[in-house]
């Protein structure tokens, strides 16, 4: 029963106020253990020939987050931290989506909710936002210390040139990695499936942004501990409707269950 309700069994509706991703490149050899079966690296092989995987730090303000069939809903700040990754079907389709590590809130409802009906593993934390005079400010204070984030962009200064150290090797190539993804990938630990959740959204204009990073705690612990992370771009939306259909369960070899 627990498997049945945790498969993001209803469709989410909201409206981002504001969605500002930072993604961060590390060795795919880091990575790679954090996958499952059925999910692949969704990798990038830059200019000198180095491949590198990724991970999405995302810092959300969504307004009015409800089931989409009722018209009210709540305020959340989130934040998540996701893995590029890429599912095969056995038509060949290649799906690029996000595979969930962890996801933070502000709000008991939301932990509570969250975690009774996905696999997003939500935390309790203490988050912080501000949006005045061209800047867009987070500060995430986690209860077990393994998530605490303060960033702050300069949305006035948009759009911004690629950071120091990126990857990519133009703004073209990093877009492909503007988070989130349209899909998201949830892994079954008991039946092996995959639960693949689509988004659908309007007007998704992600602009690059400069952005200070005043700590990140997330990278000093577990499989990142002995990790160096490159930031490697920074995209920021506002003011975007935005949803998730319910979760579709398909083997990992693709095949719908």
């Amino acid at each position: 029963m627990r498997d049945l309700l945790r498969r993001h069994p209803l469709p989410i509706r909201t409206r981002f106020a504001h969605s500002l991703v930072l993604t961060y490149a590390l060795p795919p050899e880091v990575l790679a253990p954090l996958v499952p079966p059925g999910l692949a690296l969704d990798a990038y092989t830059d200019r000198s020939g180095v491949e590198h995987g990724f991970v999405a730090v995302g810092l959300v303000d969504a307004r009015r987050l409800r089931p989409a069939f009722l018209p009210f809903g709540g305020d959340y700040l989130l934040t998540g931290y996701r893995i590029f990754t890429r599912f095969r079907t056995p038509g060949g389709r290649t799906m690029r989506g996000l595979r969930i590590l962890r996801s933070d809130t502000g709000s008991r409802l939301m932990v509570m909710g969250g975690n009774l009906l996905t696999r997003y593993t939500y935390r309790l934390a203490r988050i912080v936002s501000r949006a005045e005079d061209g800047t867009l400010e987070f500060e995430v204070v986690s209860r077990d210390g393994r998530a605490d984030l303060r960033v702050r962009a300069d949305l006035a200064g948009a759009p911004a040139p690629l950071p120091e150290g990126s990857p990519f090797a133009c703004a073209r190539d990093a877009r492909r990695f503007a988070g989130p993804l349209p899909y998201t990938f949830e892994h079954e630990p008991r039946t092996g499936a995959i639960v693949v959740v689509k988004a659908f959204r309007t007007r998704w204009e992600p602009e690059p942004v400069a952005v200070e990073v005043g700590g990140l705690t997330f990278f000093d612990h577990g499989p990142f501990a002995e990790s160096a992370p490159v930031l490697a771009n920074a995209f920021h939306v506002a003011d975007v409707e935005y949803g998730w259909h319910r979760g579709i369960r398909r083997n990992p070899d693709g095949g719908e269950l």
